[in-house]
């Protein structure tokens, strides 16, 4: 121990205490009542959901499209897996160490309450970002406003977009989601899960060039997996990855 002046020992320095930090909350005990909000996941921290930024994720079950590739299907029936007013608490314990807060699922538009949960974490200072297939074009608009960046799932090119979410027409709204990111100036990513058997390099590239031509800056194809942690099941041509990374301002093969 260091001697003060005069041959004193010195005290120990004192440290201001840290903060506890609350751990991640757990799958409520109970049945939640009917009107909570669907919460059906949360991970508490993420460097690949949203590029660039540390954030907390949470799921949203229910989605009414059926793609056969999900690696979510737990997450396509509404269940309120998770109470909100925990995650909100977990959210505040945790400011000033997250950038921010995606929204994913299933499909997070279909969650009513929705908009005053993407509030509530704007509110605590977080940035929000958004995972959506372009479901719900409507409720797209409602909360455009507080969203500061967006991951557009695009499924196929509009003859392929029925074969994989299992329902008619399902292009048009996503068509029209893409619309109005294009037009409202927020941050947006539109990235594809892609197979050859789904959708041939041609037809990829021409559905990628199309997106270019609208006005699409960042594009990601996601090679289609058996499950997240194994290899694509096939890989990209170089020359297809070379034409879209001359296409968009950012490319990114995952």
């Amino acid at each position: 121990m260091p001697e003060a002046a005069g041959g004193r020992k010195a005290a120990p320095a004192r440290h201001p205490p840290r903060m506890a930090h609350a751990a991640p909350p757990r799958p409520a005990a109970q049945p939640l009542p009917r009107h909570s909000p669907a919460v059906g996941g949360l991970t508490p921290f993420s460097t690949v959901d949203w590029p660039g930024t540390l954030a907390a994720v949470i799921f949203i079950a229910g989605c009414p499209w059926r793609c056969h590739y999900c690696h979510n299907p737990e997450l396509q029936t509404r269940n309120a897996r998770y109470d909100w007013r925990d995650v909100r608490a977990f959210l505040e314990n945790r400011q000033g160490l997250l950038d921010g807060v995606v929204f994913s699922g299933g499909e997070p538009l279909s969650e009513p309450r929705l908009p005053s949960m993407i509030r509530e974490a704007r509110r605590m200072g977080y940035r929000i970002g958004l995972h959506t297939a372009g479901i719900y074009p409507l409720r797209l608009a409602d909360v455009l406003r507080y969203l500061d960046w967006v991951g557009l799932d695009i499924k196929a090119d509009a003859q392929g977009y029925d074969d994989i979410t299992g329902r008619r027409d399902s292009h048009r709204p996503a068509q029209a989601c893409l619309t109005q990111l294009l037009t409202a100036g927020v941050d947006f990513e539109c990235r594809i899960t892609w197979h050859p058997d789904w959708l041939d390099e041609t037809r990829l590239l021409g559905l990628a060039r199309e997106l270019a031509r609208r006005g699409v800056k960042r594009f990601a194809v996601q090679g289609a997996r058996s499950c997240p942690s194994t290899p694509p099941a096939r890989l990209l041509g170089p020359q297809a990855q070379a034409m879209l990374r001359g296409w968009f301002e950012e490319f990114a093969y995952r």
